[in-house]
């Protein structure tokens, strides 16, 4: 009998909503279960198979010295890298030290600031090792992930959107909540994938799906300034889920003063 394809899910700084995602798989996942040894995945079991591994999928970001050596060791036993999450994709929400410096939060936080060992940055994984392919979203979509899945464990590429927040809202016929209301939207530099959730309850995207192929965000920025937004306020809508994003990054750079 020909042996099963390992596949271990790894955790690093995050909240645990992308591996969840994989359990609210259901049925999916007993079928995938069926295909596949689950070697290492925490959150759903407590038995651990050696590597190497044919799938290696990670959530979170690295944040602290002992992780940065730990992704390491698990790119060395893995054949394709899976990052998962806006975490291990872009920094995540805990990105936002990077702007200014971690040591102040310490001090604030804990009362023994000594027993803490932490770096100046959250870093997305492929900042630290080579990674096959980003599966993005805060949290990711079932339906792409297991997408991913199948296409590694099959020899082919992924087929998941690239195409912006925009184009989807276009396509289900939702009214563009920026035109219409004056509200503020970060779905023309966004990436597809969460079947537009918040423009479809008349919100705002709040860009959990990081940035999309090639973003004019300077453009954007011009128009949230024509909505009377002030250069913070511009700050404060680039630097969510996806802070660190290259793309977001910069462009609220551009408006802090």
């Amino acid at each position: 009998m020909p042996q099963k394809p390992k596949v271990a899910v790894w955790k690093f700084a995050s909240c645990d909503g992308c591996q969840l995602t994989l359990l609210d798989c259901e049925d999916e996942l007993l079928a995938l279960a069926g295909e596949v040894e689950i070697a290492n995945f925490a959150e759903a079991s407590r038995a651990i198979a050696k590597g190497p591994y044919d799938l290696s999928l990670v959530e979170g970001s690295i944040t602290t010295p002992h992780d940065a050596e730990r992704i390491h060791q698990i790119r060395r036993a893995s054949k394709f890298l899976v990052t998962i999450g806006a975490c291990a994709t872009a920094g995540g929400i805990q990105a936002l030290r990077n702007f200014r410096n971690v040591n102040e939060f310490i001090s604030i936080v804990y009362a023994t600031p000594s027993y803490i060992e932490t770096l100046s940055k959250s870093t997305p994984i492929a900042e630290h090792v080579p990674v096959d392919f980003e599966l993005r979203g805060c949290p990711i979509d079932k339906g792409q992930l297991l997408e991913v899945i199948s296409a590694f464990l099959n020899g082919r590429k992924p087929n998941t959107p690239r195409h912006s927040v925009c184009i989807e809202c276009k396509r289900r016929g939702v009214v563009c909540v920026m035109v219409a209301h004056g509200t503020a939207c970060l779905g023309p530099v966004t990436q597809d994938g969460c079947g537009v959730i918040c423009p479809g309850c008349q919100r705002g995207c709040y860009g959990c799906f990081g940035p999309k192929e090639t973003p004019n965000t300077r453009s954007l920025s011009g128009w949230f300034g024509d909505l009377g937004m002030k250069e913070q306020e511009i700050v404060r809508v680039f630097r969510t889920f996806n802070a660190g994003a290259e793309p977001f990054r910069r462009e609220s750079e551009a408006h802090e003063h």
